[in-house]
């Protein structure tokens, strides 16, 4: 799982790079380069949201919507297409995507667009044991206004597999960066959450990672064996406002969550 792992960085006028993994946080931490801060100071807004390899007509229409003022976009099943290059370039310095299904012609996986550049970036991939098909995450962690580093977590979770043994595998090495650091945490994505066990085993992490879950009043997340798929998770912030965005646009509907950066629950 962790030979040759890359993830593919898309920015304005420059051909699509491939990064290899940064390595461990626990080793690189002390040695991070300087970069810019994510801008604002007094809210930090995320769009999460599963694309659904952009199937749907609408859906750029409604990404530049639902996206407009924030800082961080987290993207599943995302497509690099060239409409969906050209949006996250233009709108956004850094678009870090992690090809899970190499397709003949557009990989898909896990994307994070972010108003600037990450300083610490760690891809993942595991593959699902039925289907043979990957699933994908990014670690990647973004200066604050206030000195503190945000680490961001985009997960798309394994999703046809007997039991949670490979599910639980996919969240060790995403806890073994999270352990290593002090800082603020957003975990968010698809996490595939379809069985009492699955939320059962996501609920454990989360907890043992002193990671908080953020609640939404009108809960309309897309839904599986009446049990919901995608989760916005965080520690050292404070949550403003949350909630979800009802389209058909994906066979999800993203979450849009509003942190205030330098307060903490």
């Amino acid at each position: 799982m962790h030979k040759k792992m890359y993830s593919m960085r898309y920015a304005a006028g420059q051909p699509a790079k491939r990064i290899l993994s940064s390595g461990s946080f626990a080793a690189l931490s002390k040695a991070l380069p300087d970069g810019a801060p994510l801008p604002g100071s007094d809210k930090l807004r995320i769009l999460v949201w599963n694309i659904f390899k952009q199937q749907r007509s609408d859906w750029l229409s409604m990404l530049r919507t639902f996206s407009k003022d924030a800082q961080l976009v987290l993207l599943q099943e995302a497509q690099t297409t060239p409409e969906l290059v050209g949006f996250a370039t233009q709108n956004y310095l850094g678009a870090d995507q992690v090809p899970a299904i190499v397709l003949p012609r557009h990989p898909s996986g896990v994307m994070t667009l972010s108003a600037t550049h990450p300083v610490f970036c760690y891809p993942l991939r595991e593959r699902e044991p039925i289907l043979r098909l990957a699933k994908s995450a990014l670690v990647t962690v973004y200066p604050l206004f206030d000195g503190r580093l945000l680490m961001v977590i985009n997960i798309h979770a394994v999703n046809f597999s007997l039991g949670v043994d490979i599910y639980s595998k996919q969240l060790e090495p995403i806890g073994e960066q999270i352990a290593h650091h002090n800082g603020p945490v957003i975990m968010a994505g698809d996490f595939n959450t379809w069985s009492r066990p699955r939320m059962n085993a996501l609920y454990r992490f989360a907890r043992d990672m002193t990671l908080r879950q953020v609640r939404f009043m009108d809960d309309h997340r897309s839904r599986a064996f009446g049990k919901p798929l995608d989760f916005v998770f965080y520690r050292g912030l404070k949550v403003a406002e949350a909630s979800v965005l009802v389209t058909t646009a994906s066979d999800h509907n993203p979450l849009l969550v509003e942190f205030y950066p330098g307060k903490s629950e």
